[in-house]
């Protein structure tokens, strides 16, 4: 064990999010041990377990951050092309999970029946959908047509992905063309597609 620095609780909690983030990224999640989490930050197994009660507490919280800065670094200006600014967004997705390999998959497979992990990504799926909606301008049934492709969109998308990182059966080219294919297909079937996303192929 490395040696301990006092730290404020915000300090120190942050200390340990910093550090399981790391080992989440680096490894498998049945490999990451609290054990190792405590060692890289220098302190006792029971004082991290004061802050985090288990593995999946810390995972949760890493996660939350995680979905936090993609919606903060997600934006959709109502001003500019809705397909151009959906395909930005999903390259930044993209980013994220080839970077966080381990994590994302952690999420969706390993701790796929967890209520709190599903919690954090339907927030964020829902979110994301909110923002697109807002730029349409679309209210009543319409809005509700277009919120549920959507947000059922996103689910594919986000199985795409998963199925992507776990065995590259498709390049990350293929992947972002099947993403936008689907989404003006979907679209395509409840509203004007061309006219809502406006001018740009993806």
């Amino acid at each position: 064990m490395t040696a301990r620095r006092r730290m404020n609780p915000d300090e120190r909690r942050r200390q340990l999010l910093d550090v399981g983030a790391r080992l989440f990224a680096a490894g498998p999640y049945p490999d990451v041990r609290m054990e190792d989490v405590a060692e890289q930050a220098g302190i006792s197994r029971a004082l991290l377990y004061r802050y985090f009660p288990n593995k999946t507490a810390l995972f949760a919280a890493i996660f939350q951050e995680a979905s936090d800065r993609l919606l903060a670094e997600t934006r959709i200006d109502p001003a500019g092309s809705l397909v151009e600014q959906l395909s930005a967004g999903l390259d930044l997705h993209f980013d994220y999970f080839a970077a966080n390999r381990n994590t994302v998959l952690a999420a969706n497979r390993v701790l796929a029946g967890d209520p709190v992990i599903q919690a954090i990504i339907n927030d964020e799926l829902a979110e994301l959908s909110r923002r697109v909606l807002d730029a349409t301008g679309l209210e009543g049934a319409a809005r509700k047509a277009v919120f549920a492709t959507l947000t059922s969109w996103l689910v594919f998308v986000r199985a795409l992905c998963v199925e992507w990182l776990d065995g590259e059966p498709f390049t990350r080219a293929e992947l972002h063309a099947m993403s936008v294919g689907a989404l003006r297909g979907a679209l395509g079937a409840v509203t004007d597609v061309d006219r809502l996303l406006g001018d740009g192929d993806g």
